[in-house]
């Protein structure tokens, strides 16, 4: 959206002198999120930053070449306008996402576009510095192929399922992940790829991928609903992304919403619908029954298509609640197992979500399934590299 013609998702900047880290990243964000390109005359506009300090900023940008100008715009009277666009390969962040079933690196240039990516299976046994060692040499491998220089990647970011120790990159004891315990997971990848690292939840990681570059990068108010191995919700207020004391917010169990492909597996075995050669021991086995269970579903098998719909319900009324209570204006699902149920899922929940009647009666809410598939939990992880080091935040203009 241009700036000034609706509601703009551009954070307001401020002209005091010591906050100049602070504004670079407000215009920067601007210049990001309209891909036809902004000029200097539209960024003071939106940002209420001074020409001057609009003029100095975007100077800087231009030298460090993280923005270009990129042609001009005629606005009627007066010489045309000139444009400043991102320059995408001037910097990149890597993303690892560490799923019980699959894990996911990839490489994202500064706009979120993928330039390389490589998925393996989880290994199961607990020998978790080996795994590290399979991470840290798929990194390598993306960065090689990419051909990025190394000097331009911001750091990596991990998302892991919760619990974690936000704090100290840890994670803490996952389900489904046995032997894990307490991994200091982000010190240990930093130091076998020499990338600086953070690391947060992948319902976290998700929603930061969404508002960087995915389907709600024009909302300020957005849930993103995750359905993996396991379930959560990623949650953004007013452009913020909530994680709450320890970094573990976005459980759904309290909500009702809580699901996980062993428990959907287990209930079709249960039934009858899944032979018992669908038993789960692992999460790859899980998927596995998950896959076989969603294609008896669209085939027409009543049983199956039942188990579908009953948790649909009950994810449609998790993501209600919260919707409501929050009082978001889009709502995002994705994940791994999201994309083999997404059309059936919607069916239900879409509708309950129009016909939340708080939530209705004053605006609408806009319910579409990611468009960053499978990876969205690997390209979060990246996202928030991209986030920490280059958007606005707020928190920076704290005194003391």
């Amino acid at each position: 959206m241009t700036a000034g013609t609706g509601k703009s998702t551009i954070r307001r900047g401020t002209n005091l002198p010591r906050v100049g880290d602070f504004n670079e990243s407000v215009i920067l964000d601007a210049i990001r999120r309209h891909s036809a390109g902004l000029s200097r005359v539209e960024l003071a506009h939106a940002t209420g930053l001074s020409a001057q300090t609009v003029s100095n900023i975007t100077r800087r940008l231009l030298d460090q070449g993280v923005a270009r100008e990129s042609g001009k715009r005629s606005t009627g009277s007066g010489k045309p306008r000139t444009l400043l666009e991102i320059v995408p390969a001037s910097r990149y962040a890597v993303g690892v996402h560490l799923d019980p079933a699959v894990i996911t690196c990839v490489l994202v240039d500064l706009l979120g576009t993928v330039v390389a990516q490589r998925s393996e299976g989880t290994p199961s046994g607990g020998d978790t510095d080996g795994v590290v060692a399979d991470m840290a040499a798929s990194v390598a491998a993306i960065v090689a192929e990419s051909g990025a220089d190394r000097d331009r990647i911001l750091g990596l970011g991990i998302a892991a399922p919760g619990p974690i120790d936000a704090a100290a990159g840890w994670v803490v004891d996952p389900p489904e992940l046995r032997g894990w315990g307490r991994y200091p997971l982000r010190d240990k990848l930093s130091e076998a790829t020499g990338f600086p690292a953070l690391l947060d939840k992948d319902v976290t990681a998700a929603v930061v991928a969404e508002r960087w570059t995915g389907a709600a990068n024009d909302s300020r108010n957005l849930l993103f609903f995750y359905l993996g191995t396991g379930s959560g919700m990623g949650l953004v207020v007013e452009d913020t992304v909530l994680r709450g004391v320890s970094g573990n917010a976005g459980e759904v169990g309290g909500l009702g919403a809580a699901c996980s492909t062993r428990t959907l597996v287990e209930e079709a075995i249960a039934l009858g619908v899944l032979g018992a050669e669908y038993t789960v021991t692992n999460p790859a086995d899980a998927q596995r029954g998950l896959e076989r269970l969603a294609a008896l579903a669209a085939d027409g098998e009543r049983q199956a298509d039942g188990i579908i719909e009953r948790l649909a319900i009950r994810i449609g009324r998790g993501v209600c609640a919260a919707a409501t209570l929050l009082d978001v204006d889009t709502v995002v699902f994705g994940g791994p197992t999201w994309q083999l149920l997404a059309d059936r899922l919607l069916a239900t929940i879409e509708p309950m979500v129009a016909r939340s009647p708080f939530v209705r009666a004053t605006h609408p809410t806009t319910v579409v399934s990611t468009t960053l598939g499978e990876k969205v939990a690997a390209v979060g992880a990246a996202s928030l590299v991209l986030d920490r080091a280059l958007s606005a935040q707020p928190r920076s203009l704290l005194l003391g």
